[in-house]
């Protein structure tokens, strides 16, 4: 997670810093940016639909959901930023109304608010008196060329064209697909007749589907043998077992030798195992425990929990997006796990876990490694 520190009276800085943050371009969308003392220092980024600030009846509590995020983050100001299509200056509609919504909640906490507006064609203050700004707004070429893009162009950060842009699976070929649908539907099968045959056998299927993940990840990371094949039907079918997803959870954090196949043991998860798990789950949520992931097995657990996407069911991939929405969230990428978890909870709106992440990622909640550093680094001014 970069971080990008801002003089308040830089908003062009600001407005182009927008997209590089959220990782997309946004559209028909308030962003609400949080600026903290004593150098105005760029915290959380937040975005939310437009319709939904700019609703007449439910506009005010999200914004003051939004400002309450923004003060939580320590923010002693804040700019929003307005993205629609045309100048709304003198215009009543959504974004007059997103704008009264935010200043009445941020007054009291934050004090006035900057209000800029970037169109289709340009950038403009909401405020400006149009001989100030031309109708349109400023050519949107100036934000190309602020110190801030330069700094994220260098670092060879891009930025999606839109919010779905950032999550796009292309799905294996249809007879692919067929194979991997019957493996599943084996799989599902020995699941069933497993409960039938009691305990032993159910933590067996249970092992045995913690072993198809490692095989998943073995073809991953491209160590798997030659001529073998990812059991994504059978790693599909296993992820909708809770104790196999949270012990797949657990092989995402490097260093728990075999906690996961330990958790799969017995009945119920033995006091000392589930005690070793909170620790686990601690050590991406936690801001005394949190770590930063290993990037590089973190991209190929992704690549495996892709690989059981694209091979899938439609519509039915709630414990795998979910678990892609994690990792996206542990290394810093807010926005490709919010929109993870909307896909989670579009398949399954009673999915819990993609529920609390998504709630985690509403409140502006940083991954625990990130919340440690930011606090040593205030510490340190």
């Amino acid at each position: 997670m970069t971080t990008t520190t801002l003089r308040v009276h830089e908003p062009r800085e600001i407005i182009s810093l927008v997209p590089y943050r959220l990782g997309f371009r946004p559209r028909d969308s308030v962003v609400a940016v949080s600026l903290r003392a004593p150098r105005g220092r760029v915290g959380v980024v937040m975005r939310v639909d437009l319709d939904a600030m700019g609703d007449p009846v439910l506009g005010s509590q999200v914004a003051r959901a939004v400002v309450g995020t923004l003060g939580k983050d320590r923010a002693t100001s804040s700019v929003l930023v307005v993205y629609t299509d045309d100048d709304p200056r003198g215009r009543p509609g959504p974004v007059e109304r997103a704008v009264h919504h935010y200043r009445e909640a941020s007054d009291a906490l934050l004090g006035p608010a900057a209000v800029w507006v970037v169109t289709a064609s340009g950038y403009l203050s909401f405020d400006c008196a149009r001989p100030c700004c031309p109708p349109g707004g400023r050519p949107l070429r100036e934000l190309d060329s602020t110190q801030v893009a330069a700094r994220m162009v260098l670092a060879g950060t891009a930025v999606a064209e839109s919010r779905d842009a950032l999550v796009r699976f292309a799905l294996a070929d249809p007879d692919r697909r067929r194979v991997v649908a019957r493996s599943r539907r084996r799989w599902e099968r020995r699941g069933a007749e497993a409960l039938v045959r009691g305990p032993a056998a159910v933590e067996e299927w249970r092992a045995a589907s913690l072993a198809a993940w490692r095989t998943a990840v073995s073809v991953a990371a491209g160590t798997a043998p030659t001529g073998g094949h990812a059991p994504w039907g059978r790693v599909e079918a296993g992820l909708r077992d809770r104790r196999v997803r949270d012990a797949v959870l657990a092989t995402l954090v490097p260093g728990v030798g075999d906690l996961p196949e330990r958790s799969l043991r017995g009945r119920r998860t033995p006091a000392d195992v589930d005690a070793e798990m909170g620790r686990v789950t601690a050590r991406i949520m936690g801001s005394a425990d949190g770590r930063p992931p290993v990037l590089e097995a973190t991209r190929t657990h992704e690549a495996a929990l892709e690989g059981v996407v694209v091979h899938g069911l439609r519509d039915r991939q709630a414990p795998a997006l979910t678990l892609l929405g994690l990792l996206a969230w542990w290394r810093g990428d807010g926005a490709r796990a919010s929109v993870l978890l909307a896909r989670a909870l579009g398949d399954d709106p009673e999915y819990r876990l993609a529920a609390l992440l998504d709630a985690a990622l509403t409140a502006g909640l940083a991954p625990g490694w990130a919340r440690t550093e930011e606090r040593g680094t205030d510490g340190a001014r």
